[in-house]
């Protein structure tokens, strides 16, 4: 089948779906995650770096003791020891 004479082009999904020898985790887990494993850890590095600065702008004096900070108390306690 065409669309406007683009011949369908096979992906790496369809591709797995077409043998049935093993379960659809196992046929698309290597095809699909291969080429995603950079965007992946590069995703897990800017979520693991946006936490960090959130707790560091929390943590910071002038936000330390704001009350509308939901972790005054926590940063209070933890300061005191």
């Amino acid at each position: 089948m065409s669309f406007l004479g683009y011949r369908k082009w096979p992906t790496p999904a369809s591709l797995c779906l077409q043998r049935t020898r093993f379960s659809l985790a196992d046929q698309l887990s290597p095809q699909v995650l291969k080429p995603m494993w950079p965007f992946m850890i590069a995703g897990s590095i800017t979520v693991y770096y946006v936490a960090k600065i959130q707790d560091m702008a929390v943590r910071s004096p002038e936000y330390a003791k704001d009350p509308k900070n939901p972790y005054a108390t926590q940063i209070a306690n933890s300061s005191a020891h």
